[in-house]
């Protein structure tokens, strides 16, 4: 008897056996999987629309829009008067952030005269220099006025911008003055060297090239030398500055007034470092005045929302202190500042 045959046919007669149960409640489980993946693919495709969107809105639909116009005084939409703003520390930022604003004036031909609305106590030399060399510009290539508005404090690196002016008008509780310059830097040898036991080593070729140094009290010749290099050039440009922009002040006034002292609004009136005390809707009346108008809209620009903002954002959390910060705590900085209370 084939026996192999035997298996061969009781093979073929089996009967097809069914397959097993499926388990119970897996077609929920393939069900819920499935909205799951497509919840998952909506609120990714969702959040590329909404960054798209915001990046749209940020760039001005395409075109480069960093400001917004905000009516402060209606009139004519042809005949326009903008305030552009100086507010808080003058740095690198404060000075891009004007010239974003210049730009939007100078773009616009409807716009017949300027407004610098002031409230800083001043800042860096360059952002200084940069802003005033913006309003002399201006003033220069357009022919129209530019008025000085000062509020809360308008001191040192604030007054130098704003001498830039046709003419300075104050609030009656506004700060100004502080001609003068200040240098900061901190000496951390004791620190370093009594508190947490390091040592800091200099390797140098040039006997003035660590001048002046964070890791020793510097000496009478090296303060000789910072004031000859760095502060007497810095000093005699501002009262340069001030010289050329107050023809109302003499050489002496002007030597005199820049000692470093602040002033409230009638001390600087009666000094002739401003030209008259008064309030936001007296600017306006003034830049009428110079530019041959009787009606105007005002309008005043506010920087628009921008994600590189967000996402360029530095907060103190974030700060680490690397050597980045050492050198930034250790390098002198050379200030158009008052340092007194804000």
């Amino acid at each position: 008897m084939d026996f192999g045959n035997m298996n061969d046919i009781s093979q073929a007669g089996a009967v097809p056996q069914p397959p097993p149960p499926a388990k119970k409640g897996s077609g929920w489980k393939i069900l819920w999987a499935i909205i799951t993946g497509f919840s998952v693919m909506t609120n990714v495709v969702l959040f590329f629309v909404v960054v798209g969107a915001v990046i749209l809105l940020a760039s001005g639909g395409g075109r480069e829009r960093k400001f917004s116009e905000e009516v402060i005084e209606t009139g004519p939409r042809l005949s326009r008067i903008a305030v552009v703003s100086i507010d808080g520390i003058i740095d690198q930022s404060q000075a891009q952030n004007f010239h974003g604003q210049m730009k939007a004036a100078r773009e616009d031909k409807t716009v017949k005269g300027l407004i610098v609305r002031v409230n800083s106590p001043g800042g860096t030399l360059s952002g200084s220099d940069g802003i005033y060399n913006e309003i002399s510009k201006y003033r220069s290539e357009t022919g129209k006025p530019v008025v000085a508005f000062m509020q809360g404090v308008a001191a040192s690196g604030g007054y130098y911008a704003s001498v830039a002016c046709d003419n300075i008008i104050a609030e009656p509780t506004a700060i100004t003055g502080s001609i003068g310059v200040i240098m900061n830097y901190f000496v951390l040898q004791q620190l370093l060297e009594e508190k947490l036991g390091v040592q800091p080593v200099v390797v140098k070729a040039g006997a003035r090239k660590d001048w002046p140094s964070a890791f020793q009290k510097p000496s009478d010749e090296q303060l000789q030398y910072l004031h000859q290099r760095l502060i007497d050039p810095a000093y005699n440009r501002f009262v340069g500055i001030v010289s050329d922009g107050r023809k109302e002040l003499t050489g002496d006034d002007v030597n005199r007034l820049a000692d470093g002292s602040i002033y409230w609004a009638d001390e600087a009136l009666k000094e002739k470092l401003i030209d008259k005390i008064g309030y936001i809707k007296d600017a306006i009346k003034e830049v009428k005045s110079r530019a041959g108008i009787e009606k105007a809209q005002v309008i005043e620009y506010r920087k628009t929302f921008s994600l590189s903002d967000i996402l360029s954002a530095k907060t103190a959390a974030k700060m680490q202190f690397d050597r980045n910060i050492l050198n930034e705590l250790a390098a002198p900085q050379v200030l158009y500042l008052w340092t007194g209370p804000q």
